[in-house]
């Protein structure tokens, strides 16, 4: 007993400074973890918006009351949705550009629109093919410029074929663009006709034959300057490009129609969705010309481009 009292005298004060250093260690974390505690005192919340961890997203602006900020603080109905208009039209000193001026089109009649031939002179297989497929067409009297023997004007009776989708195109069209008709035919002829398939009387002009002018390299040539003095927002269509030989840049050369045809579409295929992208533009003719080449196109015909306007 003397020995073990003895034994526990000599190794106390070691287990008394193993005790020490255990406290003292734990003091240390315990310090440690009262500063993380104390650091996550101050981070926001996850679901916060002010968080900073996402640096990448901007949330939207917030609208600053304006100088008609009354004196509590609130602002009027009719302020806040002035502010609100302008955030969703963009920054205001961005200037607004101006509407363009509507868009002209200038369409030609005979293989353009519309496929004629005497009644007496069509292929009755050339008729069942085109009123089988579903075209279509009418009969039509016409005053000729000829005179019968007795001095009365002569009647012709002709069969008229309408191209594929013409009464929708012209609808579309309408919408967005200023209708304008001018053939090369005779408006004894051409009248009538134009009658029958502008019932809604979109074209706010006809123009016939005697509208037409001669050049010394073709004659019934269409002038668009008697029509517009802005040659940016007008367009002719015509199956005959050298109608357009004077403004080759404002030409859309079409794929002539025939009654042998029937399945055409392009009025709505081809033409309605040119003409839609044309009425976007400021200026049609860079557009008509990286398409076309007319310029180029006449000069191979033996037209010099010092005839070109």
């Amino acid at each position: 007993m003397a020995e073990l009292t003895q034994q526990e005298i000599v190794y106390s004060p070691r287990s008394i400074q193993v005790w020490r250093t255990l406290w003292n260690w734990l003091a240390f974390f315990f310090q440690i973890f009262l500063q993380i505690l104390r650091a996550l005192g101050h981070l926001p919340l996850l679901s916060s918006s002010s968080s900073s961890s996402s640096n990448t997203f901007k949330p939207l602006p917030v609208i600053e009351l304006t100088e008609t900020e009354t004196e509590t603080g609130t602002e009027t109905e009719t302020d806040l949705s002035a502010a609100t208009l302008e955030i969703a039209s963009g920054p205001v000193s961005s200037p607004v550009d101006q509407p363009f001026r509507k868009l002209t089109v200038v369409l030609d009649l005979d293989e353009t629109l519309v496929c004629a031939y005497e009644t007496s002179s069509l292929p009755a297989a050339l008729r069942n093919q085109a009123t089988g497929a579903g075209v279509k067409w009418f009969e039509l009297e016409c005053v000729s410029s000829d005179k019968e023997c007795e001095g009365k004007p002569k009647i012709n009776y002709v069969t008229v074929f309408e191209r594929p989708g013409l009464a929708e195109f012209l609808k579309q069209l309408s919408e967005f663009a200023d209708l304008v008709l001018f053939t090369a035919g005779l408006e004894g002829y051409a009248k009538p006709l134009v009658d029958r398939i502008d019932t809604e009387n979109v074209f706010s002009h006809r123009l016939y034959r005697p509208s037409t002018i001669s050049t010394q390299y073709r004659e019934h040539v269409k002038d668009l300057s008697c029509l517009s003095n802005d040659p940016c927002r007008i367009v002719i269509v015509d199956n005959n490009p050298f109608s357009f030989l004077l403004q080759p840049m404002n030409g859309i050369p079409c794929v002539p129609f025939s009654a042998g045809q029937p399945h055409d579409t392009q009025l709505l295929d081809v033409l309605l969705p040119l003409l839609k992208h044309l009425s976007k533009q400021k200026d049609v003719r860079p557009v008509l010309y990286e398409r076309f080449h007319m310029p180029e196109w006449f000069q191979k015909q033996g037209i010099p481009a010092s005839s070109l306007t």
